[in-house]
């Protein structure tokens, strides 16, 4: 990775100090509204690059995984999801049974290049189950040519297109792609009411002018297309989950 571990406890903490709170409240609208469509309550979920846990902390399913390098991150989570400190390039160290979903919002961009992001879509891929999906957001710079530069961490660029691609070539199936999607960022600028949230969520419409986030749903064949061979390679299991 392009950080070391108190790097990223740095860059974090300075980007989004102060705005944990309603970055929490949006997030719980996010999701009540529109992603817990796509988790379901019986479902174990891993949330890669789980950062301040607003995700992962508030999605409702069976087992909760958070991955992130950030040391803080372990105090920011909730008690019933487990950490993985680690790089999501490298071997997962994931219970036995499979995911049902993998989600990740704004990370894959902080990836150093395009082989870690293939070696992280291949480990989501192995750690599903079949059926199973891989639930991604991102700033999609097609929309952001110059402003996706201003944060030090960025370093891969991605448009809805090119990401979905990429989940092609590594087996995913396509559910849903959605190339204009949030507003950029939640890091600077005005922190509107969350009524505004909900009714935009409602309005897909209004995404066409302001969403500069790609959102995307890949499913993990139901049968068929696994090499159980190059996954049993892929994926360590320490024991069985909960």
């Amino acid at each position: 990775m392009t950080h070391s571990d108190s790097e990223l406890a740095v860059i974090y903490d300075q980007r989004f100090k102060g705005r944990q709170n309603y970055r929490n409240r949006v997030w719980r609208i996010l999701i009540d509204d529109f992603i817990q469509t796509y988790v379901p309550l019986e479902a174990a979920v891993l949330d890669i690059g789980c950062g301040y846990g607003e995700f992962i902390n508030n999605v409702r399913c069976r087992a909760k995984f958070g991955m992130d390098l950030n040391p803080n991150t372990a105090k920011l989570l909730s008690a019933d999801v487990q950490f993985l400190q680690q790089d999501c390039s490298t071997t997962w160290n994931l219970p036995e049974a499979p995911l049902d979903v993998v989600f990740t919002s704004n990370f894959f961009e902080h990836l150093p290049s395009k082989p870690a992001l293939a070696s992280t879509l291949k480990q989501a891929y192995c750690s599903l189950r079949p059926g199973g999906n891989l639930i991604a957001m991102g700033p999609n710079i097609k929309y952001l040519p110059g402003a996706y530069w201003d944060f030090w961490d960025h370093y891969l660029p991605l448009t809805a297109t090119s990401l979905k691609e990429g989940l092609k070539i590594h087996g995913f199936e396509m559910i849903r792609c959605v190339d204009r999607f949030l507003p950029y960022t939640m890091a600077h600028g005005v922190q509107y009411p969350i009524i505004f949230l909900k009714l935009y969520l409602k309005i897909p419409l209004a995404w066409r002018f302001l969403g500069k986030q790609f959102f995307l749903v890949a499913q993990k064949p139901k049968a068929g297309s696994d090499s159980a061979k190059d996954c049993a390679q892929t994926i360590h299991h320490p024991r069985a989950m909960p």
